[in-house]
């Protein structure tokens, strides 16, 4: 049996259909459902679970995030950390983290935020900036598999595409940076810094004043990773300053972004509401079908949460 816990009982019954449909012999389950049975769970699939619920399954043998970050799942202390726990994957995110990163670029590129206020006010603002894609490079902070999705369809709209990560990442047309050592010189490689980091304890904060003055004066931010990488009083700083030129942001600390929040209102920020990698859930209810069906079969489970690493 598998149960599902995520928000709203339609769509925690619209998963379970997928499931029973693309794995016939799978028991999915609402887990509020009258016959959904938590000793005989063997897999969830989930988001922000309460904290204990977890735990109180005493027969789990993997857990399936609804994400790529699993923090809505390890900041509950008593999650059971002998149950392999399992990013969602595929093709399909990717895809979607690249669309999105290539959009933020270019609507920091050709002043998006700028005409979009412009026509709210009904107002004709003609606006050219000076450079191209092919005059600008990204610098991409965290080169998994999302950021090796997004570098080549940066690089096919003709900017220059630099990566930096914990280890070094070899992807093609990515000119590579690794650890503490390297971070200031990609720092100042990058006209557009776009930040796909994993969410762990170094990573908190990570996109703070000291950072984010390293940078070209004018640089683009994107973040798509999570909200607590930035700290947005520094952040607003630097885009009041000229430091920043703008900035496209998907993910915030809270969510959904308070209505007080600065970002809502600040000339040179785009808002969007945590959309940037998520795949269609026919793509999700399949990545989550075949693997259990390989693991059934002996094999490996994908994507696994490293906590070593932690992510």
């Amino acid at each position: 049996m598998l149960l599902v816990k995520v928000e709203g009982a339609r769509t925690r019954q619209l998963w379970c259909d997928l499931l029973g449909e693309l794995r016939p012999g799978l028991v999915a389950r609402p887990f509020d459902a009258p016959d959904a049975r938590p000793e005989e769970a063997r897999y969830v699939l989930t988001w922000a679970p309460a904290p204990g619920w977890l735990a109180g399954l005493p027969n789990l043998r993997a857990i399936f995030s609804l994400g790529a970050g699993v923090d809505h799942i390890t900041t509950d202390p008593t999650w059971p950390r002998h149950v392999p726990l399992v990013r969602m994957g595929g093709e399909e995110p990717g895809q979607r983290m690249g669309e999105y990163v290539a959009w933020a670029c270019l609507t920091l590129l050709r002043h998006g935020r700028d005409f979009a206020r412009a026509q709210a006010e009904r107002r004709w603002e003609y606006k050219v900036g000076e450079d191209t894609a092919r005059d600008l490079t990204v610098g991409i902070m965290g080169m998994g598999a999302l950021g090796a999705a997004a570098a080549p369809m940066l690089r096919g709209l003709g900017y220059r595409v630099a990566g930096w990560s914990r280890t070094r990442k070899a992807v093609e047309g990515v000119e590579s940076f690794a650890g503490a050592g390297e971070l200031d010189a990609f720092l100042a490689r990058a006209d557009v810094l776009v930040c796909l980091l994993p969410a762990t304890p170094e990573t908190a904060g990570i996109v703070n004043r000291e950072l984010l003055a390293k940078l070209r004066p004018g640089a683009g931010f994107v973040n798509a990773a999570r909200g607590p990488h930035a700290v947005v009083p520094d952040l607003v700083a630097a885009l009041d300053s000229g430091q920043l030129s703008g900035a496209v942001l998907d993910v915030f600390d809270p969510e959904p972004l308070p209505a007080e929040s600065p970002l809502w209102s600040h000339p040179k920020v785009t808002v969007t509401p945590h959309v940037a990698s998520v795949a269609r859930r026919r793509e999700r209810a399949r990545y989550v079908a075949e693997a259990i069906a390989g693991f059934e079969a002996g094999g490996p489970l994908p994507n696994l949460y490293d906590p070593v690493r932690g992510y």
